[in-house]
């Protein structure tokens, strides 16, 4: 019990000291995180719209394949960009195997079909609120979904931290196309994974708690940016 809290408090000195290795470890986490998040925005909020708005063969198939692809295991996602990155797979001439990049790609594939859900839900939902007016106004579907994106502004930052809650918390996928390499691919995750492994217990400690931190404040501005009735009332009756 003395050891563990020898570690706890190591663990704090580390934090508080801006320990260099946890400093970098953490920037790459969040570098990787950021730009795989900022990626998914860009290719999942405009297809989350279409399928909410849009009226098209195969929409219906293409939800659903949507929805399954957010319950696919993280070591599958990892194995599929591994094999597409290897040497021999058809990108292997691209050299992104054991690099950063692999690790978007993947942290990509893993977050994408949970902003496209969630912003289809959330957007249909409005929609449906707003039916009558979009008709009333005999608005074109390319403004319906500007004005429905607009609307629904605060969900979709929401559905932002989710995502970007979700990338910051893998391990499976980025170990397997990243490798864990010091000083360029090793990230938060593989770090506690690794140094727990090699029983040097106050590194994993220190970055588990910053993981648990950023946790909690990804979770604080889920509240937050919830509808102002529903958010603030909720955080008000925790407080």
């Amino acid at each position: 019990m003395q050891e563990i809290a020898a570690s706890f408090r190591i663990a704090f000195e580390l934090i508080f000291a801006l320990n260099s290795e946890l400093v970098e470890i953490v920037g790459l986490s969040l570098r990787v995180s950021l730009t795989a998040v900022g990626i998914a925005l860009l290719i999942g909020m405009p297809l989350g719209a279409a399928l909410a708005v849009g009226r098209f063969r195969g929409r219906f198939t293409l939800t659903v394949i949507v929805n399954s692809f957010m319950g696919m295991p993280p070591v599958v996602v990892g194995l599929v960009v591994y094999l597409m990155l290897s040497r021999a797979g058809p990108l292997g001439v691209l050299g992104l195997l054991y690099t950063p990049a692999a690790m978007i790609i993947a942290q990509v594939l893993l977050i994408t079909p949970i902003v496209v859900s969630l912003s289809r839900q959330t957007i249909v939902e409005l929609d449906r609120e707003y039916a009558d007016y979009f008709i009333s106004l005999v608005m074109p579907r390319s403004s319906r979904v500007m004005t429905l994106l607009w609307e629904a502004r605060f969900s979709l930052v929401t559905t932002c931290l989710a995502g970007f809650g979700r990338a910051i918390s893998e391990v499976g996928a980025v170990m397997i196309v990243g490798g864990n390499i010091h000083h360029l691919t090793r990230v938060m995750t593989t770090a506690i994974a690794l140094e727990t492994s090699k029983g040097e217990l106050e590194l994993a400690m220190a970055l588990g708690i910053v993981l648990m931190l950023i946790a909690l404040a990804i979770n604080l501005l889920i509240a937050l940016f919830r509808p102002r009735d529903e958010g603030w009332q909720t955080l008000r009756t925790s407080v």
